[in-house]
């Protein structure tokens, strides 16, 4: 669970915030206890005031991360590599504790002052697994040690220039040579070197020179999937200082300490997305989040939305969560009230933007939240650990936090105008690159409710299943679904049989390698197309063909298509002349319940991968194959190796 604040906010916004927190990390420290409780970090962070979140960090910086992983084997410890143009290490305490707020472990490789260059163009080092990722911090010393003195705006036009050309090259090194994803950012412009031009003209030309180069850093990762650049304007935007003059000058760092904890914020996010932790759904009260008054006492027409200062503020924050929406974020309700009365204000209120149809699920009874939480999720079909719950009451946002940790909480609080920031704080619906199957995701779980109604109806479940009319495709992907592979590596974790996040970069050096093969399956049914739903990765030897990786989306389970894709890929290893099949297996607790497909469709063990003693390795000799389901249509198309 993580409830958000702004990282700015004073402290004591929100009752739920405890002050105190901080002197518990600190105790708990000071026992030499908080490697062994290390898990409740997450929950202590959640009641932190985002002022002392970076304290905070300086403490659990402070970790003996191998005793962390002794006492906790299931937290993931995440290698981060920070290079760049100044001094890094500043970074550290605030990603540190951006990471343990997620449940997340953070292991730093620092490299030496101003060494960026040679980092990103140099071949990197062979020995040792590469890091998740590599930041590469950018400021304005970049562009200005190549200006002489005195300078001019051409200078600077020159030197920024001549350093875009050189931090192109070093990203398409960095890339080319498979070293993982890599994040740059925009640089500020510095109120100190704007004024050292006495002339408004001149100022006015560097405004443009600066642009210039912030937007030929960003149009690289248009260039270059591997690679994000973080946007540091609209950070600095909201007052977040870029630089602190005796920190800049003696310590030679040269991003300000809040707008390292604001990026440290966003790259948090993007850890999370990497690790395939977005969150896919929000779940929203009505009565003073939604629109203002009490529906049930202020009736339909009676509700603040659309009239007077605090009407249009509920009215600009549906604006918000529509645009959310577009993007594939799906929006749910979960608020105690009567259901008609609800859905009528959904389809007749004049000011409201949000309608009925702009809900996957909309649960308005009397039951406890975090009952209807959970109702939500079974409905949908997926984990508690994608939603993100909103609401004006410190008491249900407590309650919802205590029951179940692992839904990230948001309050906001009696001013509407608010609610945007309150919500935007925190990037949990970031996606490196969104998909057409993201902007399509709404439309499908509203189709997934007539399923479920259809299931009801049926006399058994093998009923429902004839009943469906499933149509399922094998095939190796088309160029523009390559997005969507990597997608499903990054995103899925119950059926990710050998969980392998990988970026887009990765996914296209497996399509293009004539040793291996990448099969995308598609499912469609007499209710609609359920889309790209899986990807199966390949290779093939002398004798056998190895299933290195299976994964299959979570909205369909259950419905045979992971074994008929299976017994799809089984016939074809057969029929190329293959021995046998080897299949791999890494258990996590997300896949706990999937352990036994292999062994369920034929496969026996016989070992654990050699580069993997946590892998266990399968085989299926391919005799007594058995057919795919029934009620399933099945078209492949394989490209032989």
């Amino acid at each position: 669970m993580t409830t958000t604040e702004p990282l700015n906010a004073p402290v004591g916004t929100g009752s739920w915030l405890d002050p105190q927190a901080l002197r518990t990390l600190r105790g708990l420290y000071a026992a030499g206890r908080l490697e062994a409780e290390y898990p409740s970090v997450r929950t202590l962070l959640a009641r932190l005031p985002g002022a002392q979140l970076p304290a905070a960090g300086q403490l659990l910086a402070r970790l003996d991360r191998e005793d962390v992983a002794r006492h906790h084997p299931d937290v993931p410890v995440v290698t981060v590599a920070v290079t760049g143009q100044s001094t890094v290490a500043p970074l550290v305490a605030p990603l540190t504790a951006e990471l343990a707020r997620h449940g997340l472990l953070l292991d730093p490789v620092l490299s030496p002052y101003g060494s960026y260059l040679a980092d990103l163009l140099g071949p990197g080092t062979p020995s040792g697994a590469p890091p998740r990722l590599t930041l590469c911090l950018l400021d304005a010393h970049t562009v200005f040690e190549e200006v002489p003195l005195p300078w001019r705006v051409e200078d600077v036009r020159a030197a920024a220039r001549s350093r875009l050309a050189l931090l192109g090259r070093a990203v398409r090194a960095h890339q080319d040579a498979g070293r993982g994803p890599l994040v740059l950012n925009t640089v500020p412009l510095l109120h100190g070197h704007a004024r050292q031009l006495v002339d408004l003209r001149s100022r006015a030309r560097l405004g443009v020179v600066w642009r210039e180069f912030n937007s030929g850093l960003l149009a690289l990762a248009e260039e270059h999937p591997g690679l994000t650049v973080v946007d540091l304007d609209p950070l600095v935007g909201q007052g977040t200082p870029a630089y602190e003059p005796r920190t800049g000058l003696y310590a030679k760092a040269r991003l300000a300490e809040g707008l390292l904890a604001a990026y440290a914020r966003d790259v948090g996010h993007l850890v999370t997305g990497l690790l395939g932790r977005t969150r896919k759904c929000l779940v929203l009260d009505l009565d003073g989040t939604l629109w203002g008054g009490v529906l049930g006492e202020d009736g339909v027409e009676g509700v603040e939305l659309g009239g007077g200062f605090r009407g249009e503020a509920f009215v600009e924050f549906q604006r918000v969560l529509a645009q959310l929406g577009s993007q594939g974020v799906l929006l749910a309700v979960s608020s105690k009230n009567d259901d008609d009365q609800v859905r009528r204000a959904l389809r007749e209120h004049p000011s409201m933007l949000l309608r009925e149809d702009d809900f996957v699920r909309v649960n308005a009874n009397w039951s406890a939240k975090h009952d209807n939480l959970r109702d939500i999720a079974e409905r949908l079909g997926i984990g508690l650990d994608s939603f993100v719950f909103v609401d004006d009451s410190t008491f249900e946002c407590g309650l919802v936090r205590e029951q179940l940790p692992q839904v990230a909480v948001v309050r906001v609080d009696e001013e509407p105008a608010l609610h945007p920031a309150a919500l935007l704080a925190d990037g949990w619906f970031d996606l490196p690159v969104l998909t057409d199957e993201d902007r399509e995701r709404a439309g499908r779980y509203r189709t997934e409710a007539r399923r479920q109604e259809f299931r009801e109806d049926a006399g058994s479940y093998q009923d429902y299943l004839d009943g469906l009319g499933i149509e399922v495709t094998v095939r190796p992907p088309e160029p523009a679904e390559l997005p969507r592979v990597s997608q499903l590596t990054l995103r899925t974790n119950q059926f990710h049989l050998a969980p392998e996040r990988l970026q887009l970069p990765q996914v296209r050096a497996w399509v293009e390698d004539p040793r291996r093969t990448v099969l995308v399956v598609h499912a469609r049914d007499r209710f609609g197309d359920h889309g790209l739903v899986g990807a199966v990765f390949l290779r093939r030897d002398a004798e056998d063909l190895h299933i290195d990786n299976y994964v299959l989306s979570c909205r369909v389970f259950s419905r045979g298509i992971e074994s008929g894709c299976l017994a799809a890929v089984l016939e074809h290893a057969a029929s190329s002349g293959a021995r046998g099949a080897r299949a791999r297996h890494r258990p996590t607790s997300r896949n706990a319940a999937f352990s036994s497909f292999y062994p369920d469709h034929g496969f026996v063990p016989t070992g654990v991968a050699p580069d993997d003693p946590t892998t266990v390795v399968f085989r299926h000799a391919l005799r007594d194959l058995t057919p795919a389901p029934a009620h399933l249509r099945l078209h492949t198309a394989f490209e032989e190796s």
